[in-house]
């Protein structure tokens, strides 16, 4: 007597696979009263057949090794085939974006699958439509600039097929040595070294990921590589720290993209640690454009922390929160004292605020250092004298005392009524 079973694609397959299972065979050839019931022989579906000898009262039939083969490939064809959740989503929204394209929107024309994803993970129609705009936009710069380049590059030869060929006899002679460009690199990692030796640290606080939409990290990135840069050419370089940096988060993935390969060769110390784990606490200096403090000299001595933070929708006093919160000493630039501000919150991006600091660590000088502020943000130095400078006190009480001068009367009608009581 057998039993017609016609089950699904997928029960088919798992119980191929438990069928694998040699403690299986071994249990139904023992013969257990509890599994008696899968002695049966069993008869399948009409597309795929197959007779198992092992469980069959009879020896007449065999198993079927090349069908069993058969079978098994197909079974992992069909599993390889059958596409994932996360490649179908992809799918869809590169279908969306060409359905967009055909309507007309400003769209890329060739899009990554990074980008996809990242487009996925906006929530909101119109954030898509903005992302798929800027993306849009950088493309054709892309292709403008790579088609400036072609041009130059053509003119360049046309001018110099032009030219007519001038012999030199003389060999060229100079009592310099050419200074090539491996032998600066090396120069400038040199000093990176003794600086992360020797040197004074500069802290780069990154706890700021989750204030900061996607398009605020990639800016941040930006300007950190930036930081990095301008301290890598520096005289006398700053030890760089990126303190409460998340290896799994989206600012870090971003740096190692920027840097292409080379980030571990980055003469920096990164770490999960936050700064008032690695320095002590009375050394720390917050700079904040929200604190009630202004720095008035480079302290040498002192580790001062930037917060690595782009906002553009001016979420004022998150440094300034985080530094109280950690008990820690806070100052802001003497943008107030030194310029004629004009209009506007006075932030700073992290490659001006590394500017500055590297110049007043060398010079000393704040007039000098603060060049590094964009001048579409203010009108100009204020004139300042040098005693005003040194004696900012004195200043003030001599100034209150001029301003009374000129508020009397003028010395002519003084001493006229002096002298009109004598006579």
């Amino acid at each position: 007597m057998a039993y017609s079973i016609v089950p699904n694609v997928r029960i088919v397959n798992l119980l191929i696979r438990t069928l694998r299972c040699s403690s299986y065979h071994t249990v139904v050839q023992k013969g257990d009263t509890k599994w008696s019931w899968m002695n049966m022989p069993c008869q399948w579906s009409q597309y795929r057949t197959l007779k198992l000898s092992s469980f069959l009262g009879t020896d007449d039939t065999k198993l079927d090794l090349d069908e069993w083969k058969t079978i098994m490939k197909s079974s992992d064809q069909n599993t390889a085939v059958e596409p994932s959740t996360e490649d179908a989503s992809l799918v869809e929204m590169r279908q969306l974006v060409e359905m967009w394209r055909l309507a007309g929107r400003a769209v890329p024309e060739s899009i990554s699958t990074e980008k996809l994803q990242a487009l996925m993970d906006l929530t909101s129609v119109s954030s898509r439509k903005k992302y798929l705009r800027s993306l849009s936009i950088k493309e054709k710069f892309k292709i403008n600039e790579r088609r400036k380049k072609q041009e130059f590059q053509k003119a360049r030869m046309e001018h110099l097929s032009q030219l007519e060929p001038r012999e030199e006899t003389e060999p060229k002679n100079t009592m310099f040595l050419k200074f090539w460009s491996s032998s600066l690199d090396i120069l400038h990692r040199w000093r990176l070294v003794q600086a992360m030796q020797f040197g004074q640290p500069l802290v780069f606080d990154m706890v700021y990921e989750r204030h900061m939409s996607p398009w605020e990290i990639k800016n941040t990135a930006d300007q950190l590589m930036m930081s990095e840069g301008f301290n890598r050419k520096a005289a006398d370089p700053f030890h760089i720290h990126f303190c409460s940096l998340n290896p799994d988060g989206p600012c870090y993935k971003e740096l190692v993209k920027l840097y292409s390969g080379s980030w571990e060769n980055v003469l920096l110390t990164a770490t999960e640690e936050s700064h008032v784990d690695v320095f002590p606490r009375d050394q720390l200096v917050y700079l904040t454009a929200d604190s009630p403090n202004e720095l008035k000299k480079f302290d040498h001595n002192k580790v001062y922390i930037i917060g690595s933070l782009v906002d553009r929708s001016q979420q004022t006093g998150l440094s300034l929160a985080n530094a109280k919160r950690l008990n820690l000493a806070t100052a802001k630039l003497p943008l107030d004292r030194y310029l004629k501000w004009d209009c506007g919150a006075k932030n700073l991006t992290l490659d001006q605020m590394i500017c500055i600091l590297l110049s007043l660590k060398e010079q000393g000088d704040w007039k000098k250092a603060l060049s590094f502020v964009p001048t579409r943000k203010h009108e100009g130095f204020v004139e300042r004298r040098q005693s005003q400078d040194r004696f900012p006190r004195k200043a003030e009480r001599y100034g209150k005392h001029v301003q009374g001068q000129f508020q009397e009367k003028p010395l002519v009608e003084k001493y006229k009524n002096v002298f009109g009581k004598q006579s």
